[in-house]
């Protein structure tokens, strides 16, 4: 691995400046000349280019998609340089040029380049084809496709014989299925429970297609069930199949039986004995220990150790005198592990020797938690970047202790500070006058419980939340204002089930006032009345729920986000019944009233290993029900930047047709809207190693749901009128290219404007006067969806 902090040494700019040059004569040489990319290719042996077609004759029998799957696994091997494996390559096969033409033994700067970008070729003898077929074939074998074949030919290059692509051809037959079945038909406790579910199993039917993998399950299934009723002991191999495919041509008769060697104690039912569970400080075992019998168990505590006996009652869920169910011990490590609190969680299984009267085993159960340290500190130097195309860097100082009155609570204090500056296409307006700092003080304290009423559904299997926060943030945008936001409330977060996630906020307080402002934005404020409003000194005493759906199906990935939220008509009613009448001042402050709803559809759809395509709609509206205060400032919408229509800079376009005739310093604060559409559409693919590219295309604009007659006047053609809406979004496409460590994500994205939403002197839809003025380029951190 390079280190660049040398390399930024002075000394050391010259290698930079070295390997440069070398890439780019390497390139420009072999792109001339045709470097060859097989000198190094052993006699009978090939590089392998990748595969040129994979062919199904399938007639009037169709493969199934399930098994096509697994059969492009099978020969999907990538070749050098892939670009779409393993089909299409990138046309600079740098690392080929660089094995084949520079001696592996050099030393210093050759062999540096050697070391770092040098690829081993892939071969023809690598990939085996031959083996491959083979594996194809065996696969067939496995899904019921006895009598298909795999075969393989090699496609030799005309222009150079060290090069072959591979075409794979796969003869589909009729595949066989499931015709009789019988079961065991036994008379103990164990078989008759093992009939019951191989009966009720939805793959063992006559006239199934027949798999292996699928008839593997079905053991796996029937076992899984059985250790979740007291037989522990149980294995998938106990269980084995006996086929018949002679009896009747392309059918397979099935007969279930036991294996011989059962051992007793698989076939012996167990309930759960002694439950103990022992806890201990992080610092190891002390001689000090206090031991409690609870109605659930025996707890051992290794003293000194804060934490209150009912986190381990509740967390560890196996019961004396149950079933001994191994589910219970998944659960109960995944609800120990959820709470925070421990640094390590083993259990033991033990069974005794004795066996009750009605034969049942008994097991006892062994839990060892070791309580972590409470008390952590983080500190974060990083680059920042937001959804609004601001960028820089950023400082986090963090707090906190995980286990604050011993029962899981979460205490978190955060001091954080940011510079940022705008990126992407600027215009008239230097971007110094973007430059912003920003500094917070965040408290939240979670507690894992969920501290509302019991009619709210919640699962016990997951770790449900109340949430208690303050806040302070001062925002200050030189040359225009400083603003301070002060706020609190309480959330509570529970799951319904594994796909969806509910966070419930019954109240939130903040307070924004505008602490002074420029000359030139009094100028702006005094002119645009709807900009004035939005800036005014306000409480917003807010409710918002919050539904999130998350769930993976094969290829897929759907993720459902919708937010409703109402700003003070709660609290005007309760002003109404104390006798404030309508009055509606707080401390001699307003409070907003206003309600706000924003739903995000992400819809992912993998296309290869490393390629997919990626698409996203987001509607979002909000409305003030007074005529005296608009939406706050930062409740309403804006578009443009990184993360949103990219060809356009953030806060240039919108709402609607509205555009500046002469942009001014104060514009910028103007172009936000009270509904929000937008649509992007992402294809992500491999480049080299870390590096990803993607092509995109955006859509959207931001328009004003509520307009009095100084909205027609001062942003024009920014009402919502559907008979425009098509018209009247943005429209942009774009390159992106992304440095992908999994953990970092630093993407470059350049956005190509297609169409402007206002009149830009030039007819037609693409109307961008010149194509240079429909670029912006955005540097940012993470994906922006």
């Amino acid at each position: 691995m390079v280190d660049f902090r040398k390399l930024t040494r002075p000394h050391s700019r010259q290698w930079l400046t070295r390997i440069a040059a070398f890439c780019i004569a390497l390139g420009v040489l072999c792109l001339a000349t045709g470097c060859s990319t097989t000198a190094r290719i052993a006699d009978g042996d090939q590089l392998y280019t990748g595969v040129k077609k994979l062919s199904y004759h399938q007639d009037s029998v169709k493969l199934d998609p399930a098994v096509k799957d697994q059969v492009f696994e099978v020969i999907n091997v990538k070749p050098n340089n892939p670009l779409y494996s393993p089909y299409y390559r990138t046309p600079l096969p740098v690392g080929l040029w660089v094995y084949n033409h520079i001696d592996p033994n050099a030393k210093g700067f050759k062999g540096w380049i050697y070391k770092h970008l040098s690829s081993r070729p892939v071969t023809i003898r690598r990939v085996n084809p031959k083996t491959r077929t083979e594996m194809i074939n065996t696969l067939l074998r496995n899904n019921g496709y006895f009598t298909s074949t795999a075969s393989y030919t090699l496609n030799t290059s005309k222009k150079n014989p060290k090069k072959a692509s591979i075409t794979y051809d796969v003869h589909v037959a009729a595949p066989y299925h499931i015709g009789s079945i019988r079961y065991l038909e036994a008379t103990d406790p164990l078989g008759r429970m093992i009939d019951s579910l191989a009966r009720d199993h939805h793959y063992l039917r006559t006239g199934s297609r027949y798999s292996l993998d699928s008839l593997n399950a079905v053991r796996i299934d029937i076992t899984n069930t059985l250790r979740n009723r007291g037989y522990y002991f149980f294995r998938p191999e106990y269980i084995q199949y006996l086929a018949d495919s002679v009896s009747q041509r392309s059918v397979i008769d099935l007969q279930l039986v036991m294996s011989p060697d059962v051992p007793n104690q698989a076939e012996r039912h167990y309930v759960t004995g002694a439950i103990t569970t022992t806890v201990m400080p992080s610092g190891g075992p002390t001689g000090n220990t206090d031991t409690i019998t609870t109605t659930r168990m025996t707890i051992v505590r290794h003293e000194p150790v804060r934490l209150r006996n009912s986190i381990v009652n509740g967390n560890v869920l196996a019961r004396t005198g149950r079933p001994f169910r191994v589910g219970n011990l998944d659960r109960t490590q995944l609800a120990l592990s959820r709470t925070g609190i421990f640094s390590s969680i083993d259990m033991q299984a033990t069974p005794r020797d004795t066996v009750m009267p009605n034969g049942d085993g008994i097991i006892d159960l062994d839990v060892l938690a070791v309580v972590d340290k409470p008390w952590e500190v983080k500190l974060e130097v990083q680059g920042t970047s937001k959804s609004n195309s601001f960028i820089g860097p950023a400082l986090q100082l963090g707090l906190g202790h995980k286990n604050l009155f011993g029962g899981g609570e979460r205490l978190n204090l955060n001091l954080n500070g940011s510079y940022e500056w705008q990126t992407g296409k600027g215009s008239s307006i230097k971007n110094s006058d973007f430059n912003s700092y920003e500094v917070g003080l965040e408290a939240t304290l979670a507690v894992p419980r969920l501290l509302a009423p019991r009619f709210v559904d919640r699962s016990r299997r997951y770790l449900n939340w109340t949430r208690f926060n303050l806040k302070g943030n001062l925002l200050n945008r030189p040359n225009f204002f400083k603003m301070l936001q002060l706020g609190g409330g309480m959330t509570w977060e529970w799951h319904a089930n594994k796909h969806s996630l509910n966070e419930f906020t019954p109240f939130q307080l903040t307070y924004n006032k505008l602490l002074n402002f420029t000359d030139t934005f009094a100028v702006a404020l005094i002119e645009n009345p709807a900009l004035m409003m939005s800036f005014t000194d306000v409480f917003i005493p807010k409710m918002e729920y919050t539904y999130t759906y998350d769930n993976e199906f094969g290829p897929n990935h759907l993720t459902w986000r919708s937010t409703v939220s109402e700003a003070g008509h709660i609290f005007a009613g309760l002003w109404h019944l104390v006798g404030r009448g309508d009055r509606k001042t707080m401390m001699g402050t307003p409070f907003s009233q206003f309600v706000k709803a924003e739903t995000q559809l992400v819809w992912t759809r993998r296309l290869s290993e490393a390629s997919k395509l990626v698409g996203r709609i987001y509607v979002g509206a909000a409305v003030s029900t007074t005529d005296s205060l608009d939406v706050p400032y930062r409740e309403q919408f804006y578009i443009g930047g990184a993360n949103s229509v990219r060809a356009f800079t953030v806060r240039t376009i919108g709402p609607g047709s509205y555009h500046p005739v002469m942009r001014s310093v104060y514009d910028y604060f103007d172009q936000t809207g009270t509904f929000k559409f937008e649509t992007n559409w992402e294809y992500r693919f491999p480049i080299l190693g870390y590096f990803k590219g993607a092509v995109f295309v955006d859509a959207g604009n931001i328009w004003l749901l509520k307009t009095d007659n100084y909205d027609d006047e001062y942003r024009p053609g920014g009402k919502l009128r559907m008979k425009n809406f098509f018209k009247e979004l943005a429209v942009g496409t774009g390159l992106g290219i992304r440095f992908d460590m999994d953990m970092l994500v630093v993407r470059a994205d350049l956005g190509i404007g297609l169409h402007a939403p206002y009149d830009t002197g030039r007819s037609g839809w693409y109307n961008i006067p010149r194509f240079k003025d429909g670029l912006a380029l955005h540097l940012a951190i993470g994906y922006p969806f």
